[in-house]
């Protein structure tokens, strides 16, 4: 599936032809865990490829309120959004063919993309990689499992940990042709407790960078005005009071976080 070769001019935002565009399932996107449908979205002469995943097509899980999964991907962009990174492609939440449900501007990965992970047979990564940890490889043997130390990565890092995603994985990072690099599938984000689960665990326990500093300071601020009230519409109170919480432990640390050991730090499977 390709994207129409066409993208939105600046007199129509990605952001109204998703949100008031008229919506056309083309296929389904079937190695997605939920719903996840491949549409056109066509607005005011212009056309772009998106993602449609409706509330009705979210599989329950224990420890997510039902019905949630959506919302959360758009409270993410929203987030991403705030920071300035551009990080998350465009996402609403609208009615479409099967209901409520998210709808994503459609990302073409460059099929020479810069690789982001790798296994290697070392006990150490080579300079301008970071270390995960050990995989399995099969009969008994074990590799190092590393990601690029890339500032794209750190950014989304940092991302990570305010929104709390739980699922982290190699298939959610989406590098573009111009250099760009995109994380998708937010749907488990935003919980109370501590579930941080990721591969972009290279930089934990290092210093926050000047940039992300910065960056998080205005999430503060933000999270109390206009981001702050955005979000209320699409996460609970609590969920809120915890992301700002959140935002306020990395500026108090100046750091990266660690696992917490009290859930599995990397995702399974984790590509």
């Amino acid at each position: 599936m390709s994207a129409p070769e066409r993208i939105p001019p600046r007199s129509v935002t990605a952001a109204d032809l998703l949100a008031q565009g008229e919506l056309k399932v083309r296929g389904r996107i079937r190695d997605a865990s939920n719903a996840a449908l491949f549409c056109t979205v066509a607005y005011d002469g212009e056309e772009a490829s998106c993602v449609y995943k409706p509330v009705a097509g979210e599989r329950p899980l224990w420890d997510f309120p039902d019905g949630t999964l959506a919302q959360r991907e758009v409270a993410a962009y929203e987030v991403a959004a705030a920071t300035g990174w551009d990080l998350v492609p465009p996402t609403v939440l609208r009615d479409g063919p099967y209901g409520e449900g998210m709808v994503q501007l459609w990302i073409d990965v460059a099929p020479d993309g810069a690789d982001l992970l790798a296994l290697v047979d070392a006990e150490e990564p080579e300079p301008g990689w970071k270390a995960i940890g050990p995989a399995d490889v099969g009969e008994g043997k074990t590799a190092l499992l590393v990601h690029a130390d890339d500032e794209r990565l750190r950014r989304l890092a940092v991302l990570d940990a305010v929104i709390n995603n739980a699922d982290r994985k190699g298939g959610h990072l989406l590098p573009t042709a111009d250099g760009r690099l995109y994380g998708i599938d937010h749907g488990v984000t935003f919980n109370v407790d501590n579930k941080l689960r990721t591969l972009l665990w290279g930089w934990a326990g290092e210093s926050l960078t000047a940039d992300a500093v910065e960056v998080l300071q205005g999430l503060r601020g933000a999270l109390g005005g206009a981001l702050g009230t955005r979000l209320a519409e699409l996460i609970t109170a609590a969920e809120l009071d915890a992301t700002r919480a959140r935002v306020d432990a990395l500026l108090a640390a100046g750091k990266h976080p660690e696992p917490s050991g009290e859930w599995p730090a990397i995702p399974w499977p984790p590509v």
